[in-house]
């Protein structure tokens, strides 16, 4: 791409020598000679005191919000929104290429997200992903780095995804994403609004701002596929030019005959009768949305059966970890207030003895929610064991303490959390179910500004070999 196109498109009138562009980004780490650099103001750092260390290492030209005196620096009237545009443009626009399906929610983004692949692939149709535990690109995967990527990453994902063959994308759109302009300018076939709940408000700062970033889906949404036993689905239903409901007690495509064992869920919508992994009502409402959004893409139903049918649990989504021991352990991503209250709630439904669950809160994240995290695990388990989560800089006992104020009832702290899991599959008898909270797919634990191996997975089987189960 040349460097007038570029200026065209982000509406910039300059004089520069016309060249070719080399990339654009907003970190100086990746400028080259002939890279457009992008000064962005974040909460942490401001981009703006880097255009000049941008410009000696080769940047063509430099883009920001305020005045700055320098040569080839040019000012907009919001840099996000004009690198979001410029990431589109290098890569063509790829957007265009794919059918788009964005999922945003508290909750169930990731589980959604695949379901709606396996339903394209079912189809025939190449599929990408851009989510929270993975990305998937022309089939190759990918660990994923946070939930949406920026605009630069963004957009070649969507180049390869369109390159290889893929058709589809189904991806998790975070509301940090929205309110960053990240997907600022993505046109999207159908958005996907889960539910909301406490969370992120670190950020946000409140629920509504929380409401706002997110219904920016609904608004760049060709059709919106809304959950109407959300308190707020009308809302949303107000930033949607059209929409699709679903839901268990209303919406316009419901479930019905629901089913939840330890074997699956499974219930009778529309279409038909689907079979899930196993889950709770949450479950349902995520098939819904899938089932939903998978219609809206167009696809026939009988694809979308055969690919619900097909569908897999997400890694550290209710998944069931293999053990030695007379019980079962789950291993879930619930870490949000809403989240925890749905697993235990699901885990109860079959729960043949005492759940005892095994979670904490992460540091330097949204402290309000800690007491009401830890009511809601004291309150729908027999045994709490409060410990770390990802403490990150706060000290992990002063985050145990504020979970602490909420608990109620038979509890145990332990700050170290592998000793505490241990704990959790030592108290633990036949028939009594183990969840282990908060990690889900992660196999890492941050303390400090260090991010150190830790997968729940392995240290289950290491602490069953330390007591010899057979």
């Amino acid at each position: 791409m040349r460097l007038s196109e570029l200026f065209g498109i982000l509406k910039i009138k300059a004089g520069l020598p016309d060249r070719e562009v080399a990339g654009v980004t907003c970190s100086t780490d990746k400028v080259k000679d002939g890279s457009v650099f992008f000064a962005l103001e974040g909460s942490l750092t401001d981009g703006h005191g880097f255009a000049a260390k941008a410009l000696e290492t080769g940047a063509a030209a430099v883009i920001g919000e305020r005045e700055l005196p320098l040569e080839n620096y040019f000012r907009v009237e919001n840099s996000r929104r004009s690198y979001a545009l410029a990431s589109a443009a290098f890569y063509g626009f790829p957007g265009r290429e794919l059918r788009l399906c964005g999922v945003t929610g508290t909750n169930g983004k990731t589980t959604v997200a695949n379901m709606v692949r396996s339903v394209a692939v079912a189809a025939g149709l190449g599929c990408g992903l851009i989510g929270t535990v993975e990305t998937i690109a022309g089939g190759h995967r990918s660990p994923a780095e946070r939930t949406t990527p920026g605009p630069e990453e963004l957009h070649a994902l969507l180049r390869e995804m369109a390159d290889s063959g893929d058709r589809v994308c189904a991806m998790e759109v975070s509301s940090h994403a929205l309110a960053e302009d990240r997907v600022y300018g993505l046109s999207f076939d159908v958005g996907v609004f889960t539910n909301l709940t406490r969370d992120h408000l670190d950020f946000h700062g409140t629920m509504d701002n929380y409401a706002a970033a997110k219904g920016l889906l609904m608004e760049n949404s060709r059709l919106s596929v809304i959950n109407a036993d959300d308190p707020r689905a009308g809302y949303f239903l107000g930033r949607a030019d059209g929409a699709v409901t679903y839901g268990v007690d209303g919406g316009d495509f419901r479930a019905e005959n629901i089913v939840c064992s330890p074997e699956g869920v499974s219930f009778t919508c529309p279409i038909g009768r689907v079979e899930l992994p196993p889950g709770g009502r949450f479950s349902v409402y995520n098939g819904l949305a899938a089932i939903c959004a998978a219609l809206g893409l167009n696809i026939p139903e009988k694809s979308v059966l055969r690919g619900m049918s097909l569908f897999r649990s997400v890694p550290g989504r209710m998944e069931l970890v293999p053990t030695r021991g007379k019980y079962r352990v789950y291993i879930d991503y619930a870490h949000t207030p809403d989240g925890l209250e749905k697993v235990l709630t699901a885990l109860r439904e079959f729960a043949p003895g005492r759940i005892i669950t095994v979670f904490g809160c992460g540091g330097d994240r949204d402290r309000t929610k800690r007491p009401i995290m830890g009511e809601i695990a004291s309150s729908l388990s027999d045994l709490c064991v409060v410990t770390s989560d990802n403490p990150r800089t706060e000290d992990p006992s002063a985050i145990i303490a504020d979970v602490l104020k909420g608990v109620r009832g038979e509890h145990i702290a332990v700050k170290d959390r592998r000793e505490a899991i241990k704990t959790a599959l030592e108290a633990a008898n036949e028939g009594d179910i183990v969840l282990l909270a908060g990690k889900g797919h992660e196999t890492y634990q941050i303390v400090g500004t260090k991010k150190l191996h830790m997968d729940e997975r392995e240290l289950v089987r290491e602490i069953e070999d330390e007591k010899n189960l057979k």
